[in-house]
């Protein structure tokens, strides 16, 4: 029993030891960038290009975000890659028509009316006109069968009005 007390108390004093000497050897290294950073262009007008760019186009991975908002892996490497292209040269519609060709107009944030996209423009219309309709014949099936039921006339008979 003695031993088993020794050796819980040589733990509680080894594993806080062991912890602050990682602690201080953490310390002594320079703080590490999260590893979405990307670091900005040196030309304004290069870097304002790829912040726009970054706004025009939707993260695969989060779907709802911009590349600029997002902190997927991926959209940080697409965030490099465009600003790799702008450096080499490239325009915004060669990147964007790159980024198509790779991942599909998904990658668009607001993607042109095509074939293929007309449900994505048109659908959210027409499903509230839908539902509208539904409503509309609804309420108007309602009416009719209130108004050709005798059996719902508030006058009460009695035997002096017959």
């Amino acid at each position: 029993m003695r031993g088993i007390a020794a050796s819980f108390a040589a733990l509680l004093f080894a594993v806080p030891l062991a912890w602050g000497a990682a602690l201080a050897a953490d310390e002594d290294q320079p703080p590490q960038q999260p590893s979405t950073y990307v670091a900005p262009l040196a030309d304004p007008a290069l870097e304002a290009r790829a912040k726009a760019l970054q706004k025009e186009l939707r993260c695969l991975v989060c779907q709802g975000q911009s590349i600029d908002e997002s902190n997927a892996d991926l959209a940080t490497d697409l965030r490099r890659l465009i600003r790799q292209q702008l450096q080499a040269g490239q325009s915004e519609d060669d990147i964007k028509n790159f980024l198509v060709a790779r991942y599909g107009v998904f990658v668009l944030m607001k993607p042109p009316v095509q074939q293929d996209t007309v449900f994505l423009w048109f659908g959210p219309a027409l499903l509230v006109l839908a539902g509208g309709a539904v409503i509309g014949v609804t309420i108007l099936r309602a009416r009719r069968r209130l108004s050709t039921d005798p059996a719902n006339d508030l006058e009460v008979q009695t035997p002096d009005t017959i």
